[in-house]
C-alpha cells in the first residue's frame, strides 16, 4: 500500500516518546511564554506591528512574484541597507525565511570540488545546505577550532567553514575570532548563522560577528533570520557585495522563490529603528538569561550558562522532558522542549528563552514552576 511505510515510522516514534504535534495558540494566550524566540520583546509591539500594517497598505498582502521579476520593491532594498549598516557589512540580500538563506549561502558558496567543514552542533538549516552543495562536506567537533583547521588542511581547492554564532539548544557561543583565524590559515570563507546572535550580542544588537571584530570582513558571510530577535519573519545574508552579487545570479532559494511579503519586510525595519534608539534592550536580555540559569542553578536544575538569550535545562529522558514541559504548560508556562533528533547529543532538555521584556516577578515565578515540575 502507498505510504503504508508511514505507519511503522509512526508507531517507532509512539514508542521511543518522539511524537510530536501541532498546538495552535490564540491571539492572546494566558501562558508566560519562554518558549518562542521573541528575545526583544517586539513581535507584538506597536512599533512594529503597525510597521507590518502600514507596509501590507502600501505593497500589498505579499511579494507578487520571484525577487528578480517582480518581488522586489524599494521596501526590500531599504530593508538590504539597514541590515548591512547596522551589522556592518558592505551588503545584505533578504530571503523568504532564515532557513532559505542559509540554504542560499552554503550551496551558492560551495561549488563542486570545494570542501565544506561543518560544526557537528549546526542547526538543521545549514545541515541540509550541506548537503544540498556539490562540494564534500567533513563534520567536525562541536566548537573546534583546531578542528577546523585540520580538517581544511586535508585538501586543496575552494574551502568554507560553516558554524551557527549562538548554537541554538543550549545557547553556546561559537569561538568566532578562532575560527576565522583556522580559515585564513587555509584561505577559505567563513559562513557564520547569526540567528540567535542578532539582537543580543554586540554593540547594541548588532550580532556576534560584530562583536567578534568580524563584521565587514570580505572572507567572512553571515546569514541572519528576522523572526527572533526582529520579531518578524524572513532571512537576510550579509557580506562583501561581490558575494551577495554571486547570489542574486546563483543561489537557487532566492531566484526561484517568492520574495519576502511587505509586512514582515516593514516590521523588520521599524524593529531596526527601535533596536537603535533603545539598544539596551540587548543587554537586558542577556542580563535576562544570566538570572535564569543563576536561579534555576540555585534550586539544583542542570542548566546551562548561557552565552546569549537560550538557557538549556537538561532533562533525564525524552518521556521525562515531555512530561516536564507538559506540565509546566499546566501550570501556565511555556517552554520549549527539544528531544532525539533536533539535539546532537542526544540529551533531552527544557529550552527556555528569555526576553528583554521580562519582568523581575515572571522571571521567579518561571523558576518556582519549573522547580516544582521537574521529574
Amino acid at each position: 500500500m502507498a505510504f503504508g511505510w508511514i505507519d511503522e515510522r509512526a508507531q517507532a516514534r509512539r514508542t521511543a516518546g518522539l511524537v510530536r504535534t501541532l498546538r495552535p495558540r490564540p491571539a492572546d494566550s494566558p501562558l508566560l511564554d519562554l518558549a518562542s524566540n521573541d528575545y526583544l520583546g517586539l513581535a507584538r509591539h506597536p512599533g512594529i506591528t503597525e510597521g507590518a500594517a502600514r507596509a501590507a497598505r502600501t505593497w500589498g498582502g505579499g511579494a507578487t512574484g520571484s525577487r528578480l521579476v517582480t518581488g522586489t520593491t524599494e521596501l526590500h532594498a531599504e530593508l538590504e541597507r539597514e541590515l548591512a549598516d547596522f551589522c556592518g557589512f558592505e551588503a545584505a540580500l533578504v530571503f523568504s525565511s532564515g532557513y532559505a538563506a542559509n540554504l542560499a549561502a552554503v550551496t551558492a558558496l560551495a561549488p563542486h570540488g570545494s570542501l565544506i567543514v561543518s560544526d557537528a552542533g549546526n542547526h538543521a538549516s545549514l545541515i541540509d545546505g550541506c548537503r544540498l552543495a556539490r562540494g564534500t562536506t567533513q563534520v567536525v567537533a562541536h566548537a573546534d577550532p583546531d578542528a577546523v583547521r585540520k580538517a581544511l588542511g586535508t585538501r586543496g581547492g575552494p574551502a568554507l567553514a560553516v558554524s551557527d554564532t549562538v548554537f541554538s539548544v543550549d545557547g553556546d557561543a561559537a569561538p568566532l575570532a578562532a575560527l576565522a583565524d583556522a580559515c585564513r590559515e587555509h584561505g577559505a570563507g567563513l559562513v557564520v548563522d547569526d540567528a540567535h546572535g542578532l539582537g543580543v550580542l554586540g554593540a547594541g544588537g548588532r550580532g556576534a560577528p560584530h562583536a567578534a571584530g568580524l563584521a565587514g570582513a570580505e572572507d567572512v558571510v553571515v546569514t541572519v533570520t528576522l523572526s527572533k530577535s526582529l520579531g518578524s519573519q524572513g532571512g537576510a545574508v550579509l557580506g562583501p557585495a561581490r558575494v551577495i552579487d554571486h547570489l542574486v545570479n546563483a543561489a537557487r532559494t532566492f531566484i526561484f522563490d517568492t520574495g519576502l511579503a511587505p509586512a514582515a519586510a516593514g516590521a523588520a525595519l521599524a524593529a531596526l529603528t527601535l533596536l537603535r534608539r533603545e539598544p539596551e534592550r540587548a543587554a537586558r536580555a542577556r542580563a535576562v538569561a544570566g538570572e535564569l540559569h543563576a536561579r534555576l542553578t540555585a534550586a539544583g536544575l542542570e542548566a546551562v550558562r548561557p552565552d546569549a538569550a537560550v538557557v538549556s535545562v537538561r532533562a533525564p529522558s525524552p518521556e521525562a522532558a515531555v512530561r516536564w514541559a507538559a506540565d509546566c504548560r499546566a501550570a501556565g508556562l511555556a517552554v520549549g522542549c527539544f528531544r532525539p533528533p533536533s539535539v546532537p547529543d542526544g540529551v533531552s532538555r527544557l529550552r527556555l528563552t528569555a526576553r528583554a521584556d521580562l519582568r523581575e516577578e515572571q522571571i521567579e515565578r518561571a523558576v518556582r514552576v519549573i522547580g516544582a515540575t521537574r521529574p
